[in-house]
């Protein structure tokens, strides 16, 4: 009897793929992890104990089914292991490469919470989809009928992709309409290079076009065409937006030059890695060569500009926070990983204002935590006369962001909205109060993780399948 690969944590350690040392790392915008050989894959695959009740599995957005494609990968069966892989998550490689794990699935992980180190899942998963792109096991969409049913989607971000995806697959008509040159949206333009290399994005566009999805780039709903229009195309409007308005900064000063968005910043970065003109990079207003950079905030978007500036030669980079490390939103991983790279965490920090007309430097209130509020969480309170001036050059604010005025900018005041501006529509079904319009993603649900935008996408593409199979059923009888 052949033994059994798996359940092996007690014996194997828990390795993940070799990390590229900081100082050579810090000089390019390369993925800073090395990919697993095969061997050490299967190794750490089978560290997995495929427990009765899954906790990686229901903490994934996606519910991958992780067990089943980790034993498969310890079996060296990669092409199964993808094929399972695929069912559930259009972008496993994306993923796999971006998704916090370790708040998510190998941050429940069973053998984590015993002590024995989580199972390396999304190093895993990461290697599974590129050994299926390097041995030609992704393919197009090729529908074996061709609907008449058409949709058109705005928004090419992960939601709106991975809807375009679901419903071609379906046979169905699709046309993603982006207001940038290239779709991608935040996976494009707003994760840098050393956590997500382009070329695995740009593939997955190029697999959409070949599988039939229609792309409209550099058209803007409201100026180049109108939401009326779209909807008289289309059987159905998926509105994926994603949220790009930034949360802005109070205080004295806030409105000087050399206080920059984040997305601003890391669009630059990015569009510079494709070569394309930036003359705002060129100038120096998005460039933080030879500056003192603060960057504002504690997300993962924060995380991403700090690390950003190191790679372009700044002289310092602080990241100032208002709580503890302990209560930061952004992944633990990236925050080890800046450190590793000579960022500097002021934890407990504030802006209170900025001095110089171009900023020379940021007013920060020392903070302490306090009572919890409502959610539990611990508010920051001001310590009195413990202010100071932190020099810089270059303030980034990651403050998050929101979505934009849709009913306004779109003409369609009938659109409902929630009171934080979102688009009001059902978790389930993603369908809006407009027939036919459905949403999901960020627009939808606010700020979030691509994981989240990708489950969106699905749930949002069967829906309108289930509603034009409906409509098909009745036409026939």
């Amino acid at each position: 009897m052949a033994q059994d690969p798996m359940l092996k944590f007690v014996s194997v350690e828990r390795d993940m793929p070799e990390k590229r040392p900081p100082d050579l790392r810090a000089k390019d915008f390369q993925e800073i992890y090395a990919e697993y050989a095969e061997t050490k894959a299967e190794e750490q695959a089978s560290r997995c104990s495929q427990c009765g009740v899954p906790y990686c599995q229901s903490h994934c957005p996606l519910h991958n089914n992780i067990p089943d494609w980790l034993r498969l990968t310890a079996q060296g069966r990669l092409q199964e292991a993808y094929e399972i892989s695929q069912a559930t998550n259009t972008f496993p490689e994306i993923c796999g490469r971006i998704c916090p794990q370790d708040r998510l699935c190998e941050g429940n992980c069973v053998i984590e919470q015993s002590g024995h180190g989580t199972v390396t899942i999304g190093s895993v998963e990461k290697y599974i989809t590129d050994t299926a792109w390097e041995n030609g096991w992704v393919k197009p969409a090729a529908p074996s009928i061709e609907r008449k049913e058409s949709v058109g989607i705005i928004g090419a971000g992960p939601g709106g992709l991975a809807a375009a995806d679901r419903l071609r697959r379906a046979g169905v008509q699709v046309v993603v309409y982006d207001r940038y040159d290239r779709a991608g949206g935040l996976l494009t333009y707003g994760i840098p290079g050393f956590k997500l290399e382009k070329d695995a994005v740009m593939k997955r566009i190029d697999q959409l076009e070949q599988g039939g999805v229609t792309f409209k780039m550099n058209c803007n709903v409201g100026e180049d065409v109108s939401f009326a229009e779209l909807q008289a195309k289309h059987d159905a409007i998926l509105i994926a937006t994603g949220v790009y308005k930034s949360r802005e900064l109070q205080g004295p000063g806030a409105g000087a030059s050399g206080i920059v968005r984040a997305i601003d910043y890391l669009t630059a970065s990015n569009r510079k890695s494709f070569g394309d003109a930036v003359p705002e990079f060129d100038s120096g207003e998005l460039n933080a060569e030879g500056k003192r950079v603060v960057v504002i905030g504690g997300g993962d978007t924060a995380m991403d500009c700090v690390r950003t500036a190191i790679r372009q030669g700044a002289t310092s980079v602080k990241c100032l926070y208002r709580r503890d490390k302990a209560n930061m939103p952004g992944s633990q991983r990236e925050v080890a990983n800046a450190e590793e790279e000579g960022v500097e965490f002021l934890w407990l920090s504030a802006p209170k204002g900025f001095t110089g007309d171009a900023v020379e430097g940021v007013m920060v209130s020392k903070m302490r935590l306090g009572a919890a509020d409502a959610t539990g969480r611990q508010m920051p309170e001001v310590i009195e006369g413990a202010d100071y001036v932190e020099d810089a050059d270059l303030v980034i604010k990651a403050l998050g962001f929101e979505p934009e005025e849709l009913p306004t900018l779109w003409g369609v005041p009938e659109l409902a909205v929630t009171r934080w501006g979102t688009v009001k529509a059902d978790f389930a079904t993603h369908e809006t109060n407009l027939p036919g319009v459905y949403a999901c993603g960020d627009i939808q649900r606010g700020a979030s993780l691509v994981v989240w935008a990708i489950r969106d996408g699905r749930e949002a593409a069967d829906a309108m399948l289930a509603q034009f199979n409906a409509a098909a059923q009745v036409a026939a009888e």
